[in-house]
């Protein structure tokens, strides 16, 4: 008989965002009268740039053309050059070198990082921050290398916690060695961005451990003030000990049309092979590539007129964080986040759990947040909202939440 992968009986209910779904779901059905203002799930809601627009037509007009048709890409790492040559272009504008073969082009950075572990043993340490992204645990605990869990915690990750009293950013383990760090910068769910300094510590003690740093970058280019790096190969010594993610979905609004890409630079080798070309292999096996229609949409937000509008729903979106981050912190509730990202790392007051605090504002202020507690550990007693709704929406739910305080 055929038997299953046990590890995924383990997994603790269901993934934080169906959660969340449910219970909204739930409600509306039991109040469907009432008006919701959604600042749970990362979704944006601002339209494709018109340069994305624009070339995402030409390219489907070139495939309804013999001459101009395409099949299957045949090109280096299952992406198009003119795609891979714009991102290496886009890393000089931060002083980084990276060579085209390096860039790895995928239909989403939650698909690279809970896929990447493929090239790595199931016995290496796994650490993650806390609160993290959920992708990175439970797809480690789908592989087999988080143990069992135990109500609160895997038993066989490292947890990293990320508070307010360390800025939000962890500090480097004592004891058990991590051999595969998640780092997320800046960071969901805290909104908190690393400094030169903090992720310079981390390079180091990779290097120094032979361990590599997941490093996920979705969010860099909401990135606007001086200082935090919008890349870890800033950081002397990276190459040697760090993937990147980046992705096109809250950059560019590409959630509906997916698009990301991987950086594994050629000099980062452990156990005498290049996880370059380990990747490359098992992307070759495993994947055929995101459509041209789609590369070249990315490839447009690139160009000078892309870059323009994108940077213009950039400033739309932390400008609703502003909203939030200013109102909800006058109104005496400790703020954290929504400066250099889209989230806002709020604290539950009077010590309410992150659940109740949730059901709280879904039913007497209408508003739908993300409880910390699915986060992890530390993310207990905080929750989660987004920049992503509209500018009214964004004003209403502020003035709600005020309301039932």
């Amino acid at each position: 008989m055929a038997h299953i992968n046990q590890n995924y009986l383990k997994l603790p209910g269901g993934y934080l965002f169906p959660e969340i779904g449910r219970r909204v779901r739930a409600y509306s059905a039991e109040n469907p009268t009432k008006d919701l203002v959604r600042l749970g799930i990362g979704d944006v809601t601002q339209p494709l740039a018109p340069a994305v627009i624009e070339a995402m037509h030409k390219a489907v007009e070139e495939m309804g053309h013999k001459e101009t048709f395409r099949g299957y890409c045949e090109e280096t790492c299952c992406a198009y050059d003119f795609l891979r040559f714009a991102i290496r272009d886009s890393y000089k504008d931060v002083g980084v070198e990276v060579a085209d073969d390096e860039i790895f082009v995928s239909d989403g950075a939650k698909t690279d990082c809970g896929s990447i572990g493929d090239i790595f043993e199931l016995n290496n340490v796994v650490a993650v921050c806390d609160p993290v992204y959920p992708v990175y645990v439970d797809t480690n605990a789908m592989a087999g290398r988080a143990g069992d869990y135990d109500g609160e915690k895997w038993t066989d990750l490292i947890y990293l916690p990320c508070t307010a009293e360390n800025g939000f950013f962890p500090v480097l383990p004592r004891g058990r060695v991590a051999d595969l760090i998640y780092i997320c910068s800046p960071n969901n769910p805290t909104g908190a961005a690393a400094t030169r300094e903090q992720l310079k510590q981390w390079v180091d003690y990779a290097n120094a451990h032979d361990s590599v740093i997941l490093y996920d970058s979705a969010y860099e280019a909401f990135i606007t003030e001086p200082g935090p790096p919008h890349s870890i190969f800033e950081i002397e010594g990276a190459k040697t000990c760090a993937i990147e993610f980046r992705s096109f979905s809250k950059t560019a609004g590409f959630t509906g049309t997916r698009c990301a890409y991987t950086v594994i630079p050629k000099a980062l080798v452990r156990d005498g092979s290049s996880l370059n070309a380990l990747w490359n292999r098992r992307q070759g096996s495993k994947f055929n590539g995101v459509s041209y229609v789609i590369q070249r949409a990315a490839e447009a937000t690139f160009s000078p007129e892309g870059k323009k509008q994108i940077k213009e729903t950039i400033a739309f979106y932390l400008n609703n964080a502003r909203i939030i981050k200013e109102g909800l912190s006058a109104a005496g509730l400790a703020v954290y986040g929504g400066v250099n990202a889209p989230y806002i790392w709020l604290k539950t007051p009077d010590g309410v759990g992150s659940w109740d605090f949730f059901d709280r504002l879904l039913r007497q202020a209408n508003v739908v947040t993300t409880p910390g507690a699915g986060f992890g550990p530390s993310g207990e007693g905080y929750i989660r909202l987004t920049a992503f709704g509209n500018l009214e929406a964004t004003q209403e739910a502020v003035r709600r939440i005020k309301s039932i305080l």
